[in-house]
């Protein structure tokens, strides 16, 4: 359903992305890792089109690609029926539909990400886990086969991150789409990925399964220091 070859980025002299190359198949969930400005949201933004990439390719087998962002990205001024409906609303490449199914769909994909009769309420009153629930839900409502989530449990407590992680794990189940998990939590990685993507210094350096990732005698020395939180190892040495 995806698939990245030879990609490069650059901001000014900065070399975001050096030459990335992975696929992701349809029903997968891959999670992009890596510590901070390692390249992984600026690989996610431009298999999203929302960044174009240097050199390289993104080849994406559907066009119905959606992206839940770090921080929900909700209109503070709109209803949550309004967030979640804004794709229908105003978007140039969506069939239009009667009020009546808009917002059937919208009751619908509510309830699927556990959030009945919350369509009135605004993002002030809604909790940091609510948020993303309804940025899932907005990303969700055109039954996308390829789904981006940026930092989906960011910000989030232990508690509201299970519950974001258990929503992505039952929309994988439900709607089989392609997902690129982009997170530096070791729980989502550990339930929510079938295979994991190491990046750092805009190179690809460690790929391999979430068992492998965190079992002790996994030897890799980028796996290992990811897995201990260490300061010191291989990738304080990449340029």
């Amino acid at each position: 359903m995806i698939k990245v070859e030879h990609l490069k980025k650059s901001y000014g002299e900065n070399e975001v992305l050096k030459d990335i190359s992975f696929t992701v198949a349809r029903g997968e969930v891959v999670a992009l890792i890596g510590f901070s400005g390692s390249g992984k949201s600026t690989a996610l933004r431009i298999v999203a089109g929302l960044d174009k990439c240097d050199a390289g390719t993104v080849k994406l087998s559907s066009e119905k690609v959606s992206m839940s962002f770090q921080y929900s990205a909700l209109f503070d001024s709109l209803s949550v029926r309004d967030n979640i409906a804004f794709p229908f609303e105003v978007g140039e490449n969506l069939k239009p539909l009667s009020l009546d199914v808009i917002n059937k769909k919208v009751d619908d994909t509510l309830n699927l990400v556990g959030l009945p009769n919350t369509q009135d309420l605004f993002p002030a009153q809604l909790s940091g886990g609510m948020k993303k629930r309804v940025s899932f839900a907005r990303a969700i409502i055109d039954d996308p086969e390829i789904i981006l989530y940026d930092e989906p449990t960011a910000g989030l407590d232990p508690m509201a991150s299970t519950v974001i992680e258990d929503l992505i794990v039952k929309l994988q189940h439900k709607m089989n789409a392609a997902s690129v998990v982009v997170t530096h939590q070791d729980t989502t990685i550990k339930r929510t990925a079938q295979r994991v993507l190491m990046l750092y210094g805009g190179c690809l350096v460690w790929e391999g399964t979430p068992e492998e990732l965190f079992n002790p005698k996994n030897d890799n020395p980028f796996a290992k220091q990811f897995r201990e939180g260490a300061v010191e190892g291989p990738m304080n040495l990449l340029s």
